[in-house]
């Protein structure tokens, strides 16, 4: 059966930076055996299917895979869906709804013309800190670094998940997060949680002065050596940034750079929301750009 596809750039204004995206349109009859063949073979960090929702209100249902597994909620491929979805849908401004299996997620898009713009999601659900990580010496052999590179001053080294569960490793410059390399076999035995490693190394020295966070996440275990922009492991990142920094009541914004080291430069630009001390909601948002469209037979 042949199925509509596109494949966006997310978190970019230009195609071929920012992280890419599979988005089947036509789903329906697909297993997941066949999902997960399909996103192998498009060989993205993420693919998306796209369903009839169960509620009618809502704009549409979706699963998430990567080469390698499937996930229940993701941030490249939420901002990517919703102006996928907008765009498919007579473009404008658009507030729509999108089953995930973490949950229902409010979505705002706006087209900025017949083949970009941006798009922003709430967290479907506030993150929390789900575990402590070893010493400096044990995570920095697992990446390769010497102790000395770990920042455990800029934010505690700790697990926080929004949905998805991310090991969180402060460096302490953009050399050491340059010097990154995940070690086959110590990193899966130092960062595994729940049957994945999934690494996010945060640095406060960007590369873009406007930006507050540089970032490189890896998950090998997923099929994602390396991601170019994560909005998952930053949904994640508001807990810690919050429970740590602690800014004051009211809305703050915070921009972190990802891809840099890939070369595929992004932008995620995380909003959040304080009330008594405590984070009381979030919004992660990016722009996004079509690159192709076509059919695939599936």
């Amino acid at each position: 059966m042949r199925r509509r596809f596109m494949t966006l750039d997310v978190f970019t204004r230009r195609r071929f930076a920012g992280n890419p995206l599979g988005m089947v349109l036509e789903s329906q009859g697909l297993d997941t055996d066949a999902m997960q063949t399909i996103a192998r073979e498009i060989g993205h960090p993420e693919t998306v299917f796209m369903l009839p929702a169960e509620n009618s209100s809502h704009a549409a249902a979706m699963r998430i895979f990567t080469p390698a597994s499937e996930l229940p909620f993701a941030g490249h491929p939420t901002v990517g869906a919703a102006v996928g979805l907008a765009r498919a849908s007579g473009g404008g401004r658009q507030s729509l709804v999108i089953e995930e299996k973490v949950g229902p997620v409010s979505c705002a898009a706006e087209m900025h013309d017949a083949d970009s713009g941006f798009a922003e999601f709430r967290l479907p659900q506030l993150p929390e800190r789900v575990g402590d990580l070893p010493d400096a010496a044990t995570m920095a052999a697992a990446l390769s670094l010497d102790p000395h590179d770990i920042d455990a001053n800029a934010f505690p080294p700790s697990r926080w998940s929004a949905g998805v569960a991310f090991s969180m490793v402060p460096v302490r410059s953009l050399d050491a997060a340059a010097r990154v390399r995940p070690d086959p076999a110590r990193f899966d035995r130092t960062f595994a949680f729940g049957g994945h490693a999934m690494v996010y190394v945060i640095c406060a020295e960007t590369a873009n002065a406007a930006h507050h966070v540089h970032a490189r996440m890896f998950a090998p275990s997923r099929g994602v050596a390396e991601d170019p922009a994560t909005g998952s492991a930053v949904a994640a990142f508001a807990g810690l940034y919050s429970a740590h920094k602690k800014p004051a009541d009211g809305s703050h914004q915070i921009v972190i750079e990802q891809g840099y080291e890939m070369g595929r430069p992004s932008e995620i630009r995380l909003s959040l929301d304080l009330q008594g001390g405590a984070l009381r909601g979030a919004s992660i948002g990016g722009h996004v750009v079509v690159v192709c469209e076509g059919v695939i037979e599936a």
